[in-house]
């Protein structure tokens, strides 16, 4: 079955910062690429060098003139983070697009941060908490949009709240789900809490339905040897045009939220087409794991205090930055 081609416009992004996380490869370098091709400088923080130059490698290969640059960071860890988020401060350029989209899917075996965190809450919502509250200077001095990256998972299951770093029992999908739940919630509660505070930051969600990316393939740290039978299964179906979407497709809705002038805060948007498994990125409905407000304070409560940080503003603003108009 033939493909009907799929992609958006984006606007000029020439003077704005964006920085990307997970964009060493997969949707996360397309994502990336993107937003270079559109005129923004953009960051990618990665934890693998090798990794993260062929990716600047890559995106240069295909936008020539594209502004586009490595730091170090691994979510894994709150202290790696802190330490972006001091090098970034440092440099006091204000941040006009940050990208939460880097994420890890269901190891086999419970694994841990270096913090002592269950893997995927530690990386998909922690890890990201620490860098919106690290970077929120810059955030709030740029006027950024922050588009967090959840997953049709977050339609199932809920915040473990009971055990959030699942010491009694561990469920990998469960778990995946959990991390997503919290990031959106928090993402939400970010937007709710920007307007309320005026710190002019604006924060949407976004999904990018079923596609064959890296999350599934094989990853020998987590304990898997090999790509799992769904990410085969799902690349065949890609390259089909079956129902599901492509790496590049499944990147759109992160960048509609991210550069929409209709996405204003606490948007959700993902694939349009059937089960929203694939299709041309469109705003959506809200998930209702995702729609709770009492849970969405109780996410932003407990998260920032597994954090460290006392509050957003606690890192205080950024000597020499012009603030976005």
């Amino acid at each position: 079955m033939a493909r009907t081609p799929i992609d958006i416009t984006l606007p000029d992004l020439t003077g704005t910062r964006a920085v990307v996380t997970g964009a060493s490869d997969g949707m996360g370098r397309h994502i990336a690429a993107r937003l270079a091709a559109a005129g923004a400088e953009v960051v990618l923080p990665v934890r693998n060098p090798e990794k993260g130059q062929a990716a600047v490698a890559g995106i240069q290969a295909t936008v020539p003139d594209a502004l586009v640059s490595l730091r170090t960071m691994d979510l894994s860890s709150l202290e790696s983070v802190g330490v972006l988020g001091a090098t970034l401060r440092a440099e006091g350029v204000p941040i006009g697009i940050l990208m939460n989209n880097a994420g890890v899917m269901t190891p086999p075996q419970r694994q841990t941060t270096a913090d002592g965190h269950e893997l995927q809450f530690g990386t998909n919502h922690l890890g990201h908490v620490a860098l919106i509250g690290q970077l929120h200077p810059l955030l709030v001095a740029g006027r950024a949009r922050v588009v967090s990256q959840v997953s049709v998972a977050a339609n199932q299951g809920a915040v473990h709240f009971e055990d959030l770093d699942w010491e009694r029992s561990y469920d990998g999908m469960q778990a995946y789900s959990s991390s997503k739940i919290a990031l959106g919630l928090f993402g939400l509660e970010l937007d709710r809490r920007s307007k309320a505070a005026g710190w002019g930051i604006t924060s949407n969600l976004a999904h990018p339905g079923i596609a064959p990316t890296a999350l599934l393939a094989a990853r020998p740290e987590l304990g898997r040897d090999r790509d799992t039978l769904g990410r085969r299964l799902i690349r065949v179906m890609s390259a089909r045009g079956f129902l599901v979407g492509t790496v590049e497709t499944a990147g759109l809705p992160a960048l509609m939220a991210a550069t929409d002038p209709a996405a204003d805060g606490s948007r959700f948007f993902g694939p349009s087409g059937p089960r929203h498994l694939g299709g041309a990125p469109a705003e959506q409905p809200l998930y209702s794991r995702l729609a709770d407000r009492d849970q969405a304070s109780r996410v932003w409560d407990v998260s920032l205090r597994l954090t460290g940080l006392t509050g957003l503003g606690d890192l205080g603003a950024v000597p020499g930055i012009k603030t976005a108009s």
